[in-house]
């Protein structure tokens, strides 16, 4: 098992709800938690790397498989040994644990009792302060009472959700994840989001058929996250990326990846428009 930023196989450390890999984003080890190793969501979006997707929900979590598999994760990637083996120099720093796996993380009803699952497990291995706790999440379900509890813990553990935003109007989430839920949905849930814990709004850029967030685009996306910002819910910023891995979804073959100047000046129109910090991993 060698890790690399290309390569995020939920597989490789042959476990069923925990897999390490080597996070652009995160800069370094991630530990993802894997809620939905059944291959189910509730989005279908074209980029999506998981092989087999299906429409679905989470399965119920086994909660004591979960903890078993994390304690040993965690033993692994403070092995010097392991590490030499399976990690790629400069890249060997546990980072964060992630809730982020096959499917929509905030569809498991156990997200909860998970969330408090893995903060334990990360104090009891003395990595309060130093190993973030994220979520990642396309944000479609956080109206759900339960799902705002959710967001409560992660937030009294000093964790962030980074909420999926691809483009800001309703033709756009349906074309770019089979969205149809609405933009007024979304910015109402990201708002709640936002107040309920640290949020940051993710965002990928890519080619298809044309840039997919530029001109009117764009101007709707600023302005979505500028009706966000009005309206007192904070956000932390904006992590833009492009696409590095090839997508499983029948789509694959018409999408192109932007070079990284053209990201950067994504990201430099984003900032002016919005005074929001914008991070950018090719």
């Amino acid at each position: 098992m060698t890790l690399t930023p290309r390569n995020h196989d939920r597989d490789a450390a042959g476990m069923t709800w925990v897999y390490p890999v080597v996070s652009r984003r995160a800069g370094g080890i991630s530990i993802g938690i894997n809620l939905n190793p059944n291959n189910a969501c509730n989005w279908r979006c074209v980029y999506c790397q998981v092989p087999n997707l299906r429409a679905g929900r989470a399965p119920r979590t086994d909660l004591a498989q979960l903890e078993g598999e994390l304690e040993r994760m965690l033993a692994a990637v403070r092995d010097p040994q392991w590490l030499a083996v399976n990690v790629p120099e400069g890249a060997r720093t546990l980072r964060d644990i992630a809730f982020s796996g096959n499917g929509e993380p905030t569809s498991a009803l156990e997200l909860e009792s998970a969330i408090e699952l893995v903060a334990r497990a990360r104090a009891r291995a003395g990595l309060e302060g130093v190993c973030a706790l994220t979520l990642i999440t396309n944000g479609s379900l956080v109206h759900l009472e339960r799902v705002e509890r959710a967001l409560a813990r992660l937030a009294a553990h000093g964790g962030e959700a980074w909420f999926k935003l691809d483009a800001a109007d309703d033709a756009a989430l349906a074309r770019i994840n089979s969205s149809h839920t609405g933009v007024e949905r979304v910015r109402r849930n990201l708002e709640r989001c936002a107040r309920a814990c640290r949020t940051w709004v993710q965002t990928i850029a890519f080619d298809w058929d044309g840039p997919t967030l530029a001109g009117e685009g764009l101007a709707r996306y600023c302005a979505l996250l500028g009706e966000v910002l009005d309206s007192g819910a904070p956000l932390a910023g904006v992590r833009l990326y492009g696409l590095a891995r090839a997508s499983h979804q029948p789509e694959a073959s018409q999408l192109r990846a932007l070079d990284a100047a053209q990201l950067e000046a994504l990201a430099q129109e984003i900032r002016a428009r919005t005074q929001l910090e914008v991070q950018v991993s090719v």
